[in-house]
């Protein structure tokens, strides 16, 4: 068996909205573009939610995904369990791992539970459902109960057993107490091994990090987003790194540009990074932890998506991102200097002549080197790097030209530049 612990450390992340993927919606339809996905270089295909959506009280004119009407059974949007199965045995011949949204804090207010189980529900003064936190769409559970937690990790048990997924990426993990994780994920994993990516930050939630293989870093999402739309100093930044750094490597972090919350509700990721949005990208990921990529980042996707509504993704079969990815999706996963989560995988920030508009870093894993030089600021930046971690000869993986570095360290840099280098 193929275990998470062995290729948690080189896999990424590609999130598939289903209902904006194809002009049909379906997951027939997502199976002819996985083909592509994997010439991309794309290891692991996350799933939003599969199962069906709550029809009462629903947002816009088809609901959101994360309000389910039923754990156990497939949202008819998308097709069949059949086609489902379909799609996960396909996506495996092809080499790609499975895994799907966990949604265990709350449900739609006419789940199948509503009427069979309402003691799952936590309940308001008044005896009503409690509605999640600003979510008028959603209600929560009560996991001071025990057989619900029990009919959740049956139900977590079902996707598992019958379409063989690989995992899960758990919806606002941290709503949910951590001792449930505690008791779902050995009880799950006695039909086979799962890779965990729970939707909480571990500077905030730390006590999860024993359960979950990686976390969100909605923190460095943030501070990202007002350093560059504020110009605040590029040192908040630097400063939130060895924040995480200091977490160590037990649990891992996973960085991206754009999802589906933050696409559809506070823009692109051309809207939030402007010239700086590559560069991003390529710190996703290079730096350590797993990448997360989001449908329609290979185009470039400059449109923002309608969460409750049909609002299919433009392509235009021009992928113009596509071999940019593929660059470093292939690195990330070949060269051992960029494991995640593996404390042989060492991470050095550079110092440069240009600390306030360069964010420059070295990975080493024994002989392996890959360095990365990131201009964050608005301007042209002309400098050097000044730091004896440095050294020899390395390759430009988007050219293919060599450079000694012990014959000079100093780079010219327009707006938007970035260079990656492998020794």
């Amino acid at each position: 068996m193929d275990f998470p612990k062995e290729w948690k450390h080189t896999t990424n992340i590609y999130e598939v909205n289903v209902r904006q993927y194809t002009e049909e919606g379906t997951f027939r339809a997502f199976e002819k573009e996985m083909p592509r996905l994997k010439t991309m270089g794309v290891k692991t295909l996350w799933f939003m939610p599969v199962t069906p959506i709550a029809q009462q009280n629903k947002k816009g004119s088809m609901g959101s995904p994360y309000a389910a009407s039923d754990y156990v059974s497939i949202n008819p949007e998308f097709g069949t369990l059949a086609d489902f199965k379909h799609m996960v045995n396909a996506a495996h011949r092809l080499g790609f791992k499975v895994i799907i949204d966990w949604v265990a804090n709350h449900t739609g207010w006419d789940h199948v539970w509503t009427k069979t189980n309402p003691e799952f529900y936590l309940k308001d003064p008044d005896g009503n459902f409690h509605i999640a936190s600003g979510m008028d769409d959603i209600i929560e559970l009560d996991y001071s109960n025990r057989e619900m937690r029990k009919a959740m990790i049956d139900a977590m048990k079902f996707w598992v057993r019958e379409t063989q997924i690989d995992g899960f990426r758990c919806d606002l993990a941290s709503w949910v107490q951590v001792d449930f994780w505690e008791q779902a994920r050995p009880e799950v994993e006695t039909i086979k091994p799962l890779f965990w990516l729970g939707e909480y930050d571990e500077l905030e939630s730390p006590e999860y990090g024993k359960v979950f293989d990686a976390s969100y870093s909605w923190k460095w999402m943030h501070a990202s987003n007002d350093y560059y739309n504020q110009n605040q100093p590029l040192q908040i930044l630097k400063d939130l790194l060895a924040r995480y750094t200091d977490i160590g490597d037990g649990s891992m972090r996973a960085w991206f540009t754009t999802n589906h919350d933050e696409n559809s509700w506070n823009g692109t990721e051309y809207e939030k990074y402007g010239a700086i949005t590559k560069s991003m990208a390529v710190f996703s990921v290079t730096w350590n932890g797993v990448p997360l990529l989001y449908s329609g980042q290979e185009l470039p996707n400059n449109k923002r998506l309608e969460f409750f509504e049909k609002d299919p993704i433009q392509w235009t079969n021009n992928y113009q991102n596509a071999g940019f990815y593929k660059t470093l999706l292939n690195l990330k996963s070949s060269n051992p200097a960029l494991r995640g989560g593996d404390s042989a995988a060492t991470t050095h920030l550079l110092n440069t002549t240009a600390n306030d508009k360069i964010i420059a870093y070295l990975r080493k894993n024994g002989e392996d080197e890959v360095l990365v030089v990131l201009n964050m600021s608005k301007e042209p930046a002309d400098f050097s790097i000044e730091d004896d971690h440095l050294s020899g000869t390395f390759t430009n993986i988007f050219e293919g030209s060599k450079r000694d570095f012990d014959q000079g360290k100093s780079f010219n840099f327009q707006v938007s530049d970035y260079v990656v280098f492998e020794k």
